[in-house]
């Protein structure tokens, strides 16, 4: 392995500190509900309103602001995403029950969640495409109540109308504007205004994920998530033009964001290297994209697709390209992703936006144990049982002797005097 290009990426940010502030924050709205959480909401994002919950007028009103074309485009991806999702509720479709021993019949059943957040991030852009990838998936589930809450604009107290158009098409049943750690906070343990969920989803700032993982237990979450990367494996077939375009599309995310190429040919990496910053002359995200690429960027360099294969599952990227000549050739043993493009047409900015699959995926390795949001995200598998007299008498010795084994003998007791009753 060599590489051609190495990364800068070190986590400055002060843990510590971060953590405390999260926690007063939380600590603050538990007591304090809604008072603390308009506090939060004029200190951090200049959000004086009164009135947290999103009216049906204001979301008449945000359609006005956008153009016939935008709202299509997001009824296309919508479709997409809600028909990918339906095809994964077909997976749900196997309650069950079977008789596994004689008198014992056991099944499960899947169960959606019965409430759910879908927090849509604002910060520098108006990411309206989150809001179908957490709403959709949640209604296809059979989720009864799903809300969504972004912060507002810095400008006016208001959600950015393409984010709220975005909500409205994608289906969510109540629509609050708020955001940040406060928001987590309210939406795990409740305020006057607002009902808590059962479940949070969606991306955040550090502060967010923060927020995410304290509260975790109360709440449920998707994952703690971190900056957003891809991994690219390409070989001297790809074009080197798409790869350079691939890598500053993730790095124009935040100053945090992270594109790597692993790669057979040196030639190749090199041409990428120099694609990239021509690209980044006219780009017009620079500020963010060329500071991600030069100190989080890596162009790395293999012998072999095989080793190009160990990095990336070691790495387990959010986001996993592959563009080889044989391509079969090594999809089977790629285990660690959130998300896996095929071919030097499946670009990531597809899944991002239009093509079906979900964009919120895991990071900083998360891929080893997790994928990402998916109908399954807010569903249950819950199993029950039933045993007849004849099945007692036959597990029940069975059941005393483990319980008294492990000296719980209520539990022993539990079982013998079913066994005893005449």
């Amino acid at each position: 392995m060599k590489i051609l290009k190495s990364s800068g990426f070190k986590n400055k940010e002060t843990e510590k500190i971060v953590k405390e502030q999260v926690s007063a924050i939380i600590e603050d709205i538990k007591i304090n509900k809604d008072e603390a959480l308009k506090k939060y909401n004029l200190k951090f994002d200049n959000n004086d309103r009164s009135v947290i919950n999103v009216s049906k007028e204001e979301i008449e009103e945000a359609y006005k602001q956008v153009d016939e074309e935008f709202i299509q485009n997001l009824k296309v991806a919508a479709k997409n995403i809600e028909n990918f999702a339906m095809a994964q509720k077909e997976s749900f479709d196997n309650n069950f029950e079977k008789e596994i021993y004689p008198g014992v019949i056991l099944g499960q059943k899947h169960i959606p969640v019965t409430s759910c957040l879908a927090y849509v991030p604002g910060g520098g852009y108006p990411l309206f495409s989150t809001a179908l990838m957490l709403i959709i998936p949640a209604k296809v589930a059979g989720v009864k109540r799903v809300v969504a809450c972004s912060p507002t604009m810095k400008s006016i107290p208001k959600i950015n109308p393409k984010t709220l158009v975005a909500m409205d098409i994608a289906g969510a049943d109540e629509i609050y504007a708020t955001g940040g750690v406060q928001a987590v906070a309210a939406f795990t343990y409740g305020t006057e205004s607002i009902k808590p969920v059962d479940i949070i989803v969606g991306p955040g700032n550090k502060y967010v994920t923060e927020a995410k993982r304290q509260c975790y237990g109360t709440v449920g979450i998707d994952f703690v998530a971190g900056p957003s990367e891809v991994l690219i494996i390409a070989d001297e077939t790809a074009n080197p033009t798409y790869i350079a375009a691939d890598v500053l599309a993730q790095c124009e995310h935040d100053l945090n964001a992270r594109g790597i190429l692993v790669t057979t040919s040196e030639k190749f990496g090199l041409e990428v290297s120099q694609k990239v910053d021509e690209m980044l002359e006219t780009l017009p995200t620079k500020n963010i994209a060329k500071p991600s690429w030069d100190n989080n960027g890596e162009i790395i360099l293999v012998d072999s697709l095989e080793e190009a294969v160990q990095i990336s599952n070691e790495y387990a990227p959010e986001h996993l390209e592959i563009n080889v000549e044989n391509n079969e050739g090594i999809i089977e043993d790629l285990v660690n992703y959130g998300s896996l493009f095929i071919g030097e047409y499946s670009a990531e900015v597809f899944g991002d936006y239009v093509s079906g699959t979900n964009h919120t995926l895991p990071t900083l390795k998360a891929s080893r144990y997790t994928g990402g949001v998916w109908v399954g995200t807010f569903i249950k598998t819950c199993t029950h049982q039933v045993l007849n007299k004849d099945a007692v008498k036959s597990l029940g010795p069975v059941a005393i002797n483990m319980a008294t084994e492990e000296g719980l003998h209520a539990h022993a007791n539990a079982a013998r005097v079913r066994v005893e009753d005449k």
